[in-house]
């Protein structure tokens, strides 16, 4: 998917929404347990209830790794049906691979080849030769993680280093890259205060934003600091849409969730 056909169904739906896929079997409804595979039934269902409001699906791979090669399987029956019942979708693979140049270029054919994923997340520690092999993917996108949501971002990402915060760094450095207009980068909403900074860096660029929901992020803060022309935003809420119940009325639930934010963002646009 290119970035223009990604801004185009933005404006058709109004939302900016991204739902995280991040199933763990033991906060699934009982009632699935019963089922060949659960994790892809509650999947399916979400992923019904969900896509009028939103234009992503960002499955983070951990949880479908945890289940060894029967979540795998799942996770590939779950971007198989968003592909096939749902090509307009935006999909993210929550990866956050990154590794010496031959090994991201594996990374990157298991994802964005294999899988036919439009996106994945990628760490910058090692630097450019483990970032270009994602770039190399044409009408794929790499997502870079620049300010992350959690605690520990001030571990590192904030730290000055040569008169600049690391994560400054990070996003000036990328812009040189080859390929570097398939970059878009991970800033957490729980660091919506930076965002005025990012944007003099990184102007145009998409930004997936997660935190919103239960991890406290202000979705006013974000749009307020982090929205452009051409919205330049992906908001991912996971937990606060696909455990909004646990009872058999948990895609409906989750479709109210997701509509509720779906409306919030048609104010900002």
């Amino acid at each position: 998917m290119t970035t223009q056909e990604l801004i185009s169904e933005i404006r058709k739906k109004q939302s900016f929404l991204c739902v995280g896929l991040d199933v763990d079997l033991n906060k699934i409804p009982a009632h699935l347990h019963a089922l060949e595979d659960p994790i892809f039934e509650f999947n399916k269902a979400i992923i019904d209830a969900t896509q009028q409001y939103c234009v992503a699906y960002k499955p983070n791979t951990a949880f479908y790794e945890a289940y060894g090669i029967d979540g795998w399987k799942s996770l590939e029956k779950t971007i198989n049906y968003i592909n096939e019942t749902y090509p307009e979708m935006f999909t993210i693979a929550d990866a956050k691979r990154g590794d010496i140049g031959n090994t991201s270029t594996m990374y990157a054919k298991a994802f964005l080849e294999n899988l036919n994923f439009d996106s994945i997340t990628v760490t910058p520690y090692m630097g450019k030769d483990s970032v270009e092999p994602f770039l190399k993917f044409t009408d794929k996108h790499t997502i870079l993680l620049a300010l992350t949501s959690n605690a520990g971002a001030f571990d590192f990402q904030t730290k000055n280093m040569e008169g600049s915060e690391v994560y400054k760094n990070v996003l000036t450095t990328s812009k040189t890259w080859e390929n570097s207009e398939n970059l878009m980068y991970v800033v957490g909403a729980t660091k919506a205060e930076f965002l005025a900074d990012i944007r003099k860096i990184i102007p145009e660029s998409f930004l997936l934003i997660p935190g919103v929901g239960a991890q406290g992020g202000s979705l006013d803060d974000v749009c307020k600091y982090g929205i452009t022309d051409n919205i330049g935003l992906l908001i991912n809420s996971s937990r606060g849409i696909i455990y909004a119940s646990r009872d058999e009325d948990f895609a409906e639930a989750a479709g109210q969730k997701a509509k509720a934010l779906q409306e919030q963002m048609a104010h900002y646009l």
